[in-house]
């Protein structure tokens, strides 16, 4: 991580800002926290199954977090941050760190005026918002008044985080990854001690999950202030002006707003129609999504957040062939993470599914079906993180316009597969769209950035991505034999229809040993087919300045 101060940084020529960590190395220091903050994620997400089960107290919550959730996407890691990034980035290649840091408190009136109108009005509304989005609870006596609750209780998060994530955007500009990335370890830590309150007081414990979210928000913000002010950056309290940059801001946040919108369209309309399956649906979908996102978040977030300021930096410093060099490393580095990650997942759905949240309220009806939606998700894995690393190949260039024709599609298509599979398959036929969607949004990003001369595939990654896939193909094999070996000696380990999972201790070991021996089958192959190599990880220490930096057929 780069230990340049703003202050030096305003000292410096343009040039020396195209001095950057590597792609690896940020990614790296991005996805370890990542891991982390998914690590406690899982620990709060199988402490909620345990404690909530699988019906309509926890279908009443995740409405209720999904809300802000969405919205953050949208104002945060959606339109705002892809806008405002490159912005920046791009003030501070040019123009020094005073003119980055007023620009980033110009954002930071705007943003902040924007979302206190708008959650002022989302909790008036609520009553509407929810007969829109969960049109099923209103079948279940009181379940619409419980979710109205608690959705306005946990709306405010939302004002936090977005201003969060505009201080995480400017860290990240200056390779401050840290912090940012480790800070939704705190929510989840937060949301763990406020469901043990609630445990341990006998109370409505989703309505304490509901007020751990708003306090998670502003510690976030907090926990990000005294990073972004070590930094040397202050935000100056200010009414909002439309400034010329503020102007572009907005500009570039429309289309992108737009399309962040259609996959929040997405969500609500999956969790929409999840609510017409039955009581439970929302929750089975939920947690399959959750076990899917362990990778997506680590691997596509962690490349999305190293390549979008690095890609903008290399291009405003005239380097395109160091920006295409790193585009295709960002495809490799998640097809090798991915590929493995979905096979694996593919296989030990059920498993994975029996020790992660069969235990207490958690049935084992309720494992079936969450392990029967993970199936389908895993489907679409590598493709949520393909479309993470090859949206800032847009993003870096300034077209924000691109990826939202490409999502709109994806959106009908989404739309169309879901009502076709669901009088067949229920909530799986939702997984399964899903993913049949993802898929085709990488396909029509990845064919676009190639048409325009943006993505060149090069030597390395024409010869190392059929050696992924068929070392991928050797794991699973690997994976299966290993399944049938114990369930040979330990029948209905990991439960069968109707018939609960066995011992704890021994189903956790049982999918450590499979889970183990997968990563070591996986390595060794990809060792010896070639799909990845030993000194790849001096790739970690390297600190390029240009296209020669990452050669492309290494």
């Amino acid at each position: 991580m780069s230990q340049e101060t703003p202050q030096a940084a305003a000292q410096t020529t343009p040039a020396a800002h195209s001095h950057t960590p590597s792609l690896l190395r940020a990614f790296a220091t991005v996805g370890g926290y990542t891991l982390l903050s998914r690590i406690t994620g899982f620990a709060r997400d199988t402490l909620m199954a345990t404690f909530l089960g699988a019906g309509v107290v926890s279908d009443a919550f995740l409405v209720a977090f999904t809300l802000p959730n969405l919205f953050r996407s949208l104002f945060a890691e959606g339109a705002f941050s892809a806008s405002f990034v490159p912005i920046f980035a791009q003030r501070l290649e040019q123009d020094g760190v005073e003119k980055a840091k007023q620009f980033a408190d110009e954002a930071f009136a705007l943003l902040a005026a924007v979302l206190l109108v708008f959650s002022i009005l989302m909790i008036i509304a609520m009553p509407l918002v929810l007969y829109l989005i969960a049109p099923g609870f209103d079948k279940v006596p009181g379940q619409m008044e419980r979710t109205t609750e608690l959705a306005r209780i946990a709306f405010p998060y939302l004002f936090f985080i977005a201003l969060t994530m505009l201080q995480s955007g400017v860290l990240n500009a200056f390779h401050h990854y840290a912090v940012a990335a480790a800070a939704p370890v705190l929510l989840n830590i937060t949301l763990i001690g406020a469901l043990l309150i609630g445990v341990g007081t006998d109370s409505d414990r989703a309505l304490f999950l509901s007020w751990g979210v708003f306090v998670a928000g502003v510690v976030q913000f907090l926990w990000l202030a005294a990073e972004y002010r070590r930094v040397g950056m202050r935000f100056k309290l200010m009414w909002p002006r439309l400034t010329p940059d503020v102007k572009l801001l907005l500009m570039r946040m429309l289309p992108v707003a737009f399309g962040a919108g259609i996959y929040q369209v997405n969500i609500l309309v999956n969790k929409s129609l999840a609510s017409l399956v039955g009581p439970g649906a929302i929750s089975w979908i939920n947690w399959a999504d959750r076990v899917n996102l362990l990778p997506v978040g680590i691997f596509g977030t962690a490349i999305g957040i190293a390549l979008l300021p690095l890609l903008t930096r290399q291009i405003q410093a005239g380097n395109e062939a160091g920006a295409i060099a790193n585009q295709n490393r960002a495809i490799e580095i998640s097809l090798l993470l991915t590929l493995p990650a979905a096979g694996a997942i593919a296989i030990l759905a059920g498993p994975i599914t029996s020790v992660l949240f069969e235990h207490g309220a958690f049935t084992p009806f309720d494992r079936d079906a969450v392990a029967a939606a993970l199936l389908a998700f895993s489907f679409g894995l590598p493709a949520y993180v393909l479309n993470k690393g090859l949206t800032p190949g847009f993003f870096g260039r300034h077209d924000t316009k691109t990826p939202v024709k490409a999502a709109t599609i994806a959106l009908v298509v989404n739309i169309g597969l879901n009502l076709a599979f669901m009088p067949f398959l229920g909530h799986i036929g939702i997984a399964l769209g899903t993913s049949i969607s993802a898929w085709l949004n990488a396909g029509m990003l990845g064919f676009i950035l190639y048409r325009r001369g943006h993505l060149v595939p090069d030597a390395r990654l024409k010869r190392r991505l059929p050696r992924m896939i068929l070392a991928t193909i050797a794991m699973m094999a690997a994976l299966w034999g290993g399944l049938v070996l114990i369930l040979n000696h330990y029948w209905a380990l990991f439960g069968e229809p109707g018939v609960a999972s066995g011992n704890n201790l021994t189903r956790g070991l049982a999918l450590l040993v499979l889970v183990c021996g997968g990563g070591a089958v996986f390595a060794v192959s990809a060792l010896l087919m070639g799909a990845a190599k030993p000194s790849d990880l001096n790739n970690f220490r390297r600190r390029p300045a240009t296209a020669a930096s990452v050669p492309p057929s290494a």
